[in-house]
Order: C-alpha cells, then structure tokens, then sequence
C-alpha cells in the first residue's frame, strides 16, 4: 500500500513538472521602474574607482570641452555619455595600454555632482527658477523649495525628464485639498517641473462672494454654478440683465447678457463659462457696467478674493 502511495505521488510529480516546467510558485512582484540613466555634461564630477588600483581611482571634473584626464592614459571625452558607458571607456584604454590586464579590472563610474543640471521649477510657484539636485528630491520637497504654488495653479503637474523632454508627465498635485494628493515621485537631475495655471473666472456684483474661482481644469464650470460658488444672489439683483465679459482674440471684448431668469425655470439653455470670463450681477436699480467698471472692480486682479473650487 505504502508503495502504491509513493508510486503515485512520484507519478503526480512528473505530470506537473511536464505541465508547468515545475512545481507552481507565487508570481514575483515586478521590479520597480528605476530611473533613466542620466548624460554627463560639462562642469560635471566624476568619482573613478578601480578595483585593487587605488592610485588610479579619483576625482576628475568635466572641462567645458566635455573631457575629463584619467591618470596615464590622458584626456577622454564624456559629455553626452552615460556613468556607464564611461566606464567600460576607462578599462577599455586601460587594456590597449598594457597597464591592465583584460577583464581583470573592475570599473566603476559614479557622478558624484551635477555641476549645471540642477532641476528647473516654473510656473505658478512663488518662486520659479534653478534647484540643485543634491541627494534623493521627491515632487513636494522640490515645489516646497520653489515656495509653493501659487493661489493660481493647475492641481496638474508637469514633470518633464532630461532624456525625454518631449513627452512630459501629468500628475495630481492638490496639497490644499481637504484629503492632499501629494504624490510621491522622485525629481532627477535635469528634470524640469512645471506648475501650469489654472483657469480663472470672475463673479462680481449683487453676489453674496463676490471674487475670482479657480478652476482645476477637472470640472466644467457654467454660469449657474458660478452663481452657486458665489452664494447666489445679493441685493435685488436684475435677474435678466445679468452681464457676461469675454476675451476675445486680438484684444476684443464680447459683453453677452443673460436671461438669467429663464435659465433658472430652465427656458433657456446654460452657459459654459470661459477662462477669464467676468459674470457681473447688477441690482435692480443699477445699470450694466461697463468694461472700465468692472475692470476697476476686479482692481487689476489684486483686490478681489480668490476661491479654489472642485478640490475632493
């Protein structure tokens, strides 16, 4: 009996190992994406380490002909090459000149630092420029050093990579939103971090908050829900005379009035509103302002209270 036991599970064990090459196991979890590797560039410093040679190894800056001069074999070009490649550069003459033997040297090449690739920060932040790239930078340590975003930014980052400038990367960043969505994403050397600006309209008038809403570029906003940011109407306010400012190409103004009260019995059709756009409520006794009104109202941008809407 015991023999038949074994027998079958002998037999068990070989039609498995025939059916999936081996006993089942867990599936691995995929390796972590790991950074592009980073060109060197002029002004850059290099450390060089030979294995068993410590008289070789060192540290050597980039001139601004993008050379670096290795001890006895002289200058070598790097800029434009990764750690690596410069590496197997460095044995390579070492080997031709008869001073190592091949493959008995171990090279290794680490940019130690980047002397002109620092990480730009632009957009709305209070402070754009360029940022050094010393030790680990993650996205909020690097807008965090720009000052922080300003009240008009995107909740969209753009976060562009030294060796793929041309196809940046979008994400979440909402670090005034009741619940922050921060992201957790290492800047590297030469990237570049862009804070676009958000959409901006304006409600000014017989409105309880009266002020600018920032939109996040997520939710479409239209007049109606403008007026509900804005806590609805104020004073007696002229329901069919409200008035809608428009920018146009070239300078141009678009003054639209709104039958607002029939777009609240739902007669007429809302309206999408526009970056930029200026909806003004005027009282029941008042008349329709003018363009310089409400320019001096809005007091060039400066005076008037700024609202984020659409945060989660």
């Amino acid at each position: 009996m015991t023999k038949t036991i074994a027998c079958a599970v002998a037999i068990g064990m070989v039609l498995l190992v025939q059916a999936g090459g081996g006993i089942a196991q867990q599936p691995s979890s995929p390796a972590p994406a790991s950074a592009p590797p980073l060109n060197i560039a002029s002004g850059d410093l290099l450390e060089v380490s030979l294995f068993g040679e410590p008289d070789l190894s060192g540290r050597f800056r980039v001139n601004e002909k993008g050379d670096i001069t290795v001890p006895l074999i002289g200058m070598l070009h790097v800029e434009g090459e990764t750690a690596e490649k410069v590496a197997t550069a460095i044995e390579q003459r070492y080997v031709e000149a008869n001073i190592l033997r091949p493959n008995a040297a171990y090279v290794t090449v680490f940019i130690a630092e980047y002397a002109t690739q620092g990480i730009v920060v632009n957009g709305e932040v209070k402070t754009p420029g360029l940022y050094p790239a010393l030790g680990i930078r993650k996205l909020n340590d690097v807008i965090a050093a720009a000052g922080g975003v300003t009240q008009f930014a995107s909740t969209k980052v753009l976060i562009a990579h030294r060796n793929d400038p041309d196809n940046p990367v979008s994400l979440e960043y909402s670090p005034t939103a009741l619940t922050p969505i921060i992201p957790q994403v290492q800047i590297f050397p030469g990237d570049t971090v862009t804070v676009p600006r958000a959409g901006i309209v304006y409600v000014l008038g017989a409105v309880q908050h009266p002020g600018g809403f920032v939109l996040d570029g997520r939710d479409g906003l239209t007049v109606m829900k403008a007026l509900a940011l804005a806590a609805g109407s104020g004073r007696a306010p002229a329901m069919n005379r409200v008035q809608l400012m428009r920018s146009l190409e070239g300078g141009r103004k678009e003054e639209i009035i709104l039958p607002l009260k029939r777009i609240l019995q739902g007669k007429s059709p809302d309206v999408a509103m526009k970056d930029g756009d200026i909806l003004f409520v005027p009282t029941s006794n008042g008349l329709l302002a003018t363009e310089q009104a409400l320019s001096s109202a809005l007091g060039i941008g400066t005076s008037v209270l700024i609202y984020r809407v659409g945060y989660q």
